[in-house]
């Protein structure tokens, strides 16, 4: 009985001490939730930034390659909006990601390629056979997402896939395998790049 008014003076003194959460505190703390989330995301990504006034991005070292398939997510941010100088460089395929069949990409090679025009950011299946340039719009992507792409051999067949989305374009080659070197983000066209554009690559 000594004991009980020491234990009403701790209850509430804890009762004093607990913070009512409110609705505002909840969304604020699911908010940074969904923040590190995108944050852990982003480091299993590696970074490539296209400097204004450049056509290459900062990491492109020569790499071989030798495939039958590649897989890879994409992210872009609102970077990958732009508005070109000329209105008709506006629907020049700019290149995300793919490979060289060979020594010369401009006359086989793989490649998905993006683009931002009529108001969305799109995705292109690219390739060159025997020096012919091959283009196909794949699908309308959203900014600031994980999209999921794919680049497969089949005989003389590319078969280039964007969150599912499936498109096929000619291959010169029916190998079972590509041998090449890694085709990296690249801006152009006839223009370079007017304002830093930065894009997440991850291999799956």
């Amino acid at each position: 009985m000594k004991n009980l008014p020491v234990f009403l003076i701790l209850t509430s003194f804890l009762i004093s001490c607990t913070k009512q959460i409110k609705p505002s505190d909840e969304f604020t703390l699911q908010e940074a939730q969904t923040a590190a989330r995108v944050s852990s995301t982003k480091t299993l990504f590696t970074k490539y930034t296209i400097q204004a006034g450049q056509h290459y991005c900062d990491q492109n070292t020569i790499k071989s390659v030798r495939t039958s398939e590649i897989k890879f997510m994409a992210r872009f941010d609102n970077t990958a909006i732009y508005q070109t100088i000329d209105p008709l460089n506006q629907y020049d395929i700019n290149k995300l990601w793919g490979f060289s069949e060979g020594f010369d990409h401009q006359y086989n090679s793989a490649r998905i390629g993006w683009a931002y025009n009529d108001g969305a950011l799109r995705l292109y299946a690219y390739a060159y056979n025997n020096g012919v340039r091959e283009y196909q719009e794949i699908t309308p992507v959203s900014i600031n997402s994980d999209i999921t792409c794919g680049i497969k051999l089949s005989g003389n067949t590319y078969v280039f896939t964007v969150n599912g989305v499936t498109v096929s374009l000619p291959r010169a080659s029916s190998s079972l395998t590509a041998s090449g070197y890694q085709l990296y983000p690249y801006f152009g066209g006839d223009e370079v790049a007017p304002h830093a554009i930065y894009i997440w690559l991850r291999n799956l």
